[in-house]
């Protein structure tokens, strides 16, 4: 029984990460609307994940961690497939109707322009037109990141250091919706089962670091789990509130 109990913990850590952004997945894709999403969301664990996994070079924890890391990955580029695609058409979409609405043959709209990877302008960074360049982006981070680590490998202040990087940057993941809903001066797009999700899963991680003796960055993430369930909060609160409204 306890043995089961170990393999029950170990799958939801696997897997239970990624149960959040189901819901909110398929809001988007039944709303065609991903404006209520932020996509620095995908980013903040893009790059914590990535630089665990990394950190498990240096110091090696339990496997579950690790895998979860994999899954989170491959379900934050899908989450930016997808954001980017409906991001793009709804552009294309607004084009169509303002040039048919145009009185004039001499009116023209112009099509936003494309924004590029490649193109090296902060001001665009992460709000790119091709899920390509994401992709490109991701696989550069990792390979200057990785090239630094294996050069370092051998130094322990590094490895730590690394491992604090990987859960500081995954404690802040509130912090981009957060913004994000400030910005909008609204939650409309925002899936409430995604931030209750969010919280329950800070207190499954932070006990599960805990009971099995994670490396002390995980615990030292539990401890941050606080910092980021305010965002988390604030972000509830208002979706509670523009639900009342309506």
């Amino acid at each position: 029984m306890r043995q089961l109990v170990s393999w029950g913990a170990a799958g939801a850590m696997v897997f239970g990460g990624v149960v959040p952004y189901i819901p909110q997945y398929r809001d988007i894709r039944r709303t065609q609307n991903a404006d209520g999403f932020s996509s620095y969301v995908c980013l903040v664990l893009l790059v914590a994940n990535i630089l665990r996994i990394l950190f498990w070079f240096g110091r090696r924890f339990e496997s579950p961690l690790l895998w979860q890391s994999i899954i989170m990955i491959i379900t934050m580029l899908l989450m930016l497939k997808l954001c980017t695609e409906v991001r793009v058409s709804n552009e294309l979409n607004v084009k169509r109707r303002s040039f048919a609405a145009a009185d004039s043959k001499d009116e023209e709209i112009k099509a936003p322009p494309k924004r590029s990877y490649l193109d090296f302008d902060l001001n665009y960074f992460w709000h790119w037109s091709k899920f390509t360049d994401y992709v490109q982006c991701v696989l550069t981070f990792t390979g200057v990141t990785g090239y630094i680590t294996y050069l370092w490998l051998d130094s322990s202040l590094f490895v730590e250091t690394l491992g604090f990087l990987a859960v500081f940057t995954e404690a802040m993941l509130g912090v981009p919706q957060l913004y994000r809903n400030y910005q909008n001066r609204s939650t409309e797009g925002m899936s409430i089962k995604m931030v209750l999700m969010w919280t329950s899963g800070d207190t499954f991680k932070t006990v599960y670091f805990i009971l099995n003796q994670a490396p002390f960055q995980f615990s030292i993430c539990g401890l941050l789990q606080p910092c980021s369930l305010t965002a988390k909060g604030g972000s509830l609160e208002g979706a509670l509130q523009m639900n009342k409204l309506v």
